[in-house]
């Protein structure tokens, strides 16, 4: 009997020993990520000055409790905002209302809030026009030189629009028409269905270019969602980051049924 009891104590003692194990070898990664790489927000803050869709009203903050008593201070606030607001993540169930496809905040697997970023950088051709679209061509030259994009990935075009201000983000001509870059649809196709990306993500307010957005009703967005993939809009600091190796952290609520909400999103990054 004392036998099987050593022998249980040991099993036991094994275990633990390499659960301590498992778990130091995952601090000292986080250690070594913290202390070796660049960590760089890819979010604008969240104020009413934040750049958000036209569509929406600027965030309302509102005081709800503010009070110092012999303890101490107390402060909360109400905030009404849309949920796809400043940086956010639209899910499918955005554009789509189909019952065998619809997909919500609440769908999302914990594991899939973390990605190989690639970023697409055609900022250099936006400069020149701000009505560019990023087309098929772009993303095979990327390919070219970077290498074959991996599957669910987190694909990101940079345009440096991030750089405008609140007030120009729009960048209305004398006829009050937008005019910033999007995807073309083409380009959605083949990183969607040949490359099977999980996530696509800009700097504007849109995946469809405004001057297309406004002509065919966010074709390029209705088909990211219906595809069953996530967009995030309205990034920042594409240019701290590089064009492959980095991972990128997507976060936001765990909303029932959300259909989109303001997100922190954040890069870990090689250094320089």
């Amino acid at each position: 009997m004392n036998i099987i009891k050593k022998i249980i104590n040991s099993a036991l003692a094994l275990t633990f020993a390499a659960s301590i194990a498992g778990a130091q070898n995952l601090w000292t990664k986080l250690d070594d990520l913290k202390a070796n790489y660049d960590w760089v927000d890819l979010s604008f803050e969240v104020s009413p000055q934040t750049p958000h869709w036209y569509g929406f009203d600027p965030l309302v903050v509102t005081e709800k409790y503010t009070f110092a008593n012999t303890d101490g201070w107390f402060e909360s606030s109400l905030y009404t905002l849309p949920g796809q607001y400043g940086t956010h993540t639209d899910f499918p169930g955005h554009f789509d209302t189909k019952s065998g496809a619809k997909r919500t905040s609440d769908y999302t697997d914990v594991r899939d809030l973390a990605y190989k970023l690639i970023v697409i950088d055609k900022s250099e051709a936006v400069k020149k026009n701000a009505d560019y679209v990023l087309s098929k061509k772009d993303v095979l030259d990327f390919e070219k030189q970077y290498g074959k994009i991996p599957p669910n990935s987190f694909v990101a075009f940079r345009s440096d629009w991030s750089k405008h201000s609140a007030e120009t983000y729009e960048n209305k001509d004398s006829n009050g028409k937008a005019h910033y870059p999007g995807w073309s649809l083409e380009a959605l196709q083949f990183l969607i269905k040949e490359r099977n990306v999980a996530v696509i993500g800009h700097e504007t307010p849109d995946t469809d270019s405004a001057v297309e957005g406004e002509k065919s009703g966010f074709v390029k967005e209705r088909y990211v969602l219906v595809s069953g993939k996530l967009n995030v809009e309205l990034l920042k600091n594409l240019d701290k980051v590089p064009a492959v190796g980095s991972i990128v952290f997507l976060t936001f609520p765990n909303i029932k049924d959300g259909t989109g909400f303001t997100s922190r999103v954040f890069a870990v990054t090689p250094k320089n």
